[in-house]
């Protein structure tokens, strides 16, 4: 990880590396925490963050389903996001926004204590490769299963539920693959360590119904919109592990991911479609400013100015 200047915290910026918390945080030990991971993309028209308003909406969100009232409103949590962006000078880069129970009280219930906000920003280039971008990757359908919903509110953003996302993969990883799918109790393709997932059929994409208890994507939504905008329809529906294997193309999203094709599922040879190419393309150019079309996504950043090299 690339270190930058500064961290916003709890309403003031604190060096990188002065940004500690004590060890008995109630978040380290039980992960009660809530974030969100954002990007921002170098545009023609200088820096601008990509669906800023609903990562931060979503974040409030999953902190109500944690019983976690976040002290900050959006608008300021807004404000703060694009301080941390000027503050470090990177006109691309990833934003993580992190609310969590801090030290106090160490009862498994958060009774009484405080609730800490941090904001970060790094460079973080493309998340699976940019071999994987353009020529797809390997998954495997993980051992582990995805958390039902009536276990740990996976619609929530929340830091422990990656223990789940965390095995997956570094399974899928110890096997020689790139990334995991998992499914759900009942057998249902759910989504990814950390992306969601869409199977194209006969020219028609599939994505599994947000009733399956997998978290309300907001490029999921994007990809979504970004099809039916080119023309193509989009259905939601339950999915089963034969579908990835017969499917013509695969590909999973997310803000870390992006639009990245998947190559190969549990060894079966997919490759790489045109249709995903053109959403990924489509996606790209809206995310950085290339295309106008969907421009209301994109929230520039003003009074930037870059860092020095």
């Amino acid at each position: 990880m690339q270190a930058t200047e500064k961290i916003w915290r709890n309403g003031s910026f604190i060096p990188w590396d002065d940004a500690q918390v004590h060890v008995l945080t109630h978040a380290l030990h039980y992960g009660t925490g809530v974030f969100e991971g954002i990007r921002c993309y170098d545009t023609p028209q200088g820096p601008a963050v990509f669906r800023l308003g609903d990562h931060l909406d979503r974040m409030v969100t999953s902190g109500a389903l944690l019983y976690m009232r976040l002290p900050y409103s959006v608008d300021e949590l807004r404000a703060a996001t694009m301080d941390v962006i000027c503050a470090n000078g990177l006109p691309s880069c990833y934003v993580r926004p992190l609310a969590f129970y801090g030290y106090g009280q160490l009862g498994v219930a958060a009774r009484d204590n405080p609730v800490d906000v941090v904001i970060m920003s790094w460079p973080w280039g493309t998340y699976l490769g940019e071999d994987g971008l353009k020529n797809g990757i390997r998954a495997k359908v993980s051992s582990w299963q995805r958390v039902g919903p009536n276990v740990i509110p996976h619609v929530a953003k929340a830091t422990g539920i990656y223990l789940n996302s965390m095995l997956a993969v570094t399974e899928a990883i110890n096997a020689g693959y790139d990334e995991a799918i998992m499914l759900t109790h009942d057998g249902y393709v759910a989504d990814g360590s950390g992306e969601s997932l869409f199977v194209v059929h006969d020219g028609v994409l599939y994505t599994p119904d947000l009733a399956t208890g997998i978290l309300r994507g907001i490029t999921r939504n994007t990809v979504i919109q970004i099809a039916q905008d080119l023309g193509y329809t989009v259905v939601e529906k339950n999915l089963i592990r034969s579908d990835l294997h017969v499917a013509d193309e695969v590909f999973m999203c997310g803000t870390a991911a992006e639009v990245t094709p998947i190559r190969e599922v549990d060894d079966v040879e997919i490759g790489v479609g045109e249709i995903t190419l053109a959403i990924q393309k489509a996606y790209l150019d809206t995310a950085t400013g290339v295309s106008d079309r969907w421009a209301h996504w994109r929230e520039p950043v003003e009074n930037f100015a870059r860092a020095e090299a």
